[in-house]
């Protein structure tokens, strides 16, 4: 047995039945449920509690991701489309027509986190188009946690559905 057989033991490439992957898809969901529009959902709290100092903050922060979240897809939305659907597209054929389950597994963590991309672009065209108040703009942010925790919630029950399917085929199956 050599070194190549004890590194791909060590990188177990079985998705579903790996525990870093349910680990990184937990940590993934739960970072982009925190971050929203590159705010840390904290500072949204703590700007709806202490007032003014933490309110600026709060608009300064906002201000500053929405610009870059503008910048970049005003600039580069050609490039994203077209590399992000290849690489959805590949992930897909690979992963579930070729059976392929490492590209499964990424497939079924970038799908849900493109849609989380494609609101969060939305969310900042309206913000920067409407400058809405402080009320108002903690009703967006929020209204747009909660979708994001929608969809994450989704593509965990998916993904672990999946996983258990795959699993239980495998045990069956005895690869």
């Amino acid at each position: 047995m050599g070194a190549a057989a004890s590194i791909f033991e060590l990188i177990d490439l079985r998705s579903f039945s790996n525990l870093w992957f349910w680990i990184a898809l937990a940590v993934v969901w739960s970072s982009a449920s925190h971050w929203v529009l590159g705010v840390p959902f904290d500072v949204i709290l703590r700007a709806q509690n202490k007032g003014a100092k933490a309110e600026a903050d709060l608009q300064d922060l906002v201000r500053i991701n929405v610009n870059r979240i503008l910048t970049i897809s005003d600039t580069s939305w050609l490039l994203i489309a077209g590399l992000g659907g290849f690489a959805l597209t590949a992930l897909a054929l690979l992963g579930f027509r070729y059976g392929v389950e490492f590209a499964q597994a990424l497939f079924l963590l970038a799908l849900p986190l493109s849609l989380v991309w494609l609101l969060s672009v939305r969310a900042a065209h309206k913000i920067a188009r409407e400058q809405p108040g402080t009320e108002d703009l903690y009703l967006r942010l929020r209204r747009l946690r909660i979708a994001i925790q929608a969809i994450g919630l989704l593509a965990i029950l998916v993904t672990s559905t999946w996983g258990m399917f795959i699993n239980a085929s495998l045990g069956v199956l005895g690869r």
